[in-house]
């Protein structure tokens, strides 16, 4: 602890007697200073004891001494040394009462008591204070290595807690919470995710110090991590504000908890090199090859019908979704295979599991703020996801067109997100609108709609009619009101104009297509 006033006045070499504030003796003396101005308050820093004789002051004035004594109270002194036998015999009753009245500690200096050696016991306590905190902090920084390598994260932020005598936690890079010590703090851990999430978007290393939940006490909050965008976070709180010797251990686990973070950073990479080739390995259809090289990192996935997922971003949207997935998958003790690919991101996810929920939340959130932006005039951002069907294997080239098939359908319909299931359960028709098909389209029945805007006949009429009918020529000419003969020789007609004939399956269904995707425009 550092010096008190109490330990001062318990100094039997220093004989210093006390005439005022008894009450208050428990307070911490930062420094003693000396100063015999008459104002020294715009010299003070506050936590000081005062030393004086005087000389400058008429300490018989009770007007003079309680300003002055007020003034020393407001700018933070906490005691005043009085040197009797050099100015004055004893204190004088003024400057006593008025101690008292602001209950500011007033110590008696005798002669014998050279100021010099009231300052160098203040020194002496401050300096083995410090000693003693920077001692603690090596044994906290010693027991955290060993709980670090021997239990791991867990085991670190249990030592944490014991050493600040509060509460630990660990976030994941997408701020949610992944241990707490004790376990009691996991509910205040998980209401700080808001505060976490902000720190993050700051460059490490960066921290902060919010009240906690509900004022119960006061956290700081750490980003771990190198990078430009932290990995992890850690939060520490405590009923007051740490000491030397608890920033010591906040500090030694901040480094440990970075270095974990850091190494788990390159085996990361690892895995992710050993996962493309796993991928690889599935597209070619080598899937005993794959389960081979998959091994226990991978396996479990392999044996579950799983999604593939591929997505199309730039780089910042695509590192968004790698955290939100991973992180997912992490919680819920299940497998993921993430693959970068340039631009592209290619994910292999149990179906039904975390990381595809995950995914389909993280797209979901892009799509509402892509909305926002519209309607603002902004650039949309580009992210574009495509879900296969379910599939085990031996289809993983299969689900891999089908995630590709359903990540073209997303663009060309402007969405983020598209499961290939939907494309199946829903109608061709929407798919007409693609400019591409409306461009064949007016291509193909050009030379119909000129020949009927000359009058001579309603060919597009009795082309969609006939189609309707599937070539039945009394019902589509009773549509049409007129005679079947006069349909035949419509169709006849068409067959002329356009080259072809009706009665070829393909033509019939190219061109009602085309007339389908005229008609919605």
């Amino acid at each position: 602890m550092p010096p008190t006033l109490a330990s001062l006045v318990h100094h039997s070499a220093l004989k210093l007697t006390v005439r005022a504030g008894e009450d208050r003796l428990d307070v911490p003396v930062r420094w003693a200073h000396v100063s015999e101005l008459a104002d020294p308050v715009p010299y003070m820093e506050g936590g000081e004891l005062l030393l004086i004789t005087a000389l400058k002051l008429d300490a018989e004035d009770p007007q003079a001494m309680r300003k002055y004594v007020k003034r020393l109270v407001g700018a933070g002194v906490v005691g005043l040394g009085f040197a009797v036998g050099v100015n004055y015999d004893e204190i004088p009753k003024a400057l006593v009462d008025a101690a008292e009245h602001e209950g500011l500690p007033l110590l008696e200096v005798p002669r014998r008591t050279p100021f010099l050696a009231i300052s160098k016991a203040v020194s002496a306590a401050i300096a083995a204070d410090q000693y003693r905190a920077v001692t603690a902090g090596f044994a906290a920084q010693r027991e955290l290595t060993r709980q670090a390598l021997n239990a791991g994260p867990e085991g670190l932020l249990t030592a944490l807690a014991a050493q600040v005598d509060g509460w630990a936690a660990l976030y994941d890079a997408s701020g949610a919470v992944v241990a707490t010590a004790p376990e009691w703090a996991g509910r205040r851990a998980a209401r700080l995710t808001a505060e976490v999430e902000r720190l993050r978007e700051r460059p490490a290393p960066a921290s902060s110090v919010v009240g906690g939940p509900d004022n119960e006490d006061r956290v700081e909050l750490h980003s771990l991590g190198t990078g430009r965008r932290p990995r992890a976070a850690l939060a520490v709180g405590t009923a007051s504000a740490l000491g030397t010797a608890e920033r010591y251990a906040v500090h030694s686990a901040i480094a440990l908890l970075t270095l974990t973070t850091e190494r788990s950073r390159s085996l990361h990479a690892a895995e992710q090199r050993v996962g493309a080739a796993v991928l690889r390995m599935l597209l070619a259809g080598q899937p005993d090859h794959a389960r081979a090289v998959a091994g226990d990192l991978y396996g479990r996935l392999l044996d579950a019908p799983f999604r593939m997922v591929v997505a199309d971003a730039g780089g910042e949207l695509l590192a968004g979704l790698t955290e939100a997935v991973e992180s997912a998958a992490a919680r819920a003790g299940e497998a993921v295979l993430v693959v970068p690919e340039g631009e592209r991101l290619v994910v292999l996810a149990a179906d039904g599991g975390a990381a595809v929920a995950a995914c389909a939340e993280y797209a979901a959130t892009r799509e509402a703020a892509r909305a926002v932006r519209e309607q603002a005039a902004a650039e949309p951002d580009d992210l574009v996801v495509g879900l296969s069907a379910p599939s085990g294997p031996i289809a993983a080239a299969a689900a891999y067109k089908q995630a590709e098939q359903a990540l073209s359908v997303a663009r060309r319909r402007g969405r983020t997100l598209v499961e290939h299931d939907q494309l199946a359960s829903g109608s061709v028709l929407p798919l007409l609108a693609d400019d591409a098909v409306k461009a064949f389209a007016d291509g193909l029945l050009r030379a119909l709609y000129e020949h009927d805007a000359t009058g001579r006949g309603d060919l597009v009429a009795s082309l969609r009619a006939w189609l309707s009918r599937h070539g039945q020529w009394d019902a589509a000419a009773a549509d049409l009101g007129v005679h079947r003969h006069t349909l035949r020789y419509r169709m006849r007609r068409v067959e002329e104009i356009l080259g072809r004939s009706l009665d070829d399956p393909d033509v019939r269904m190219e061109l009602w297509l085309a007339l389908k995707a005229t008609s919605a425009e």
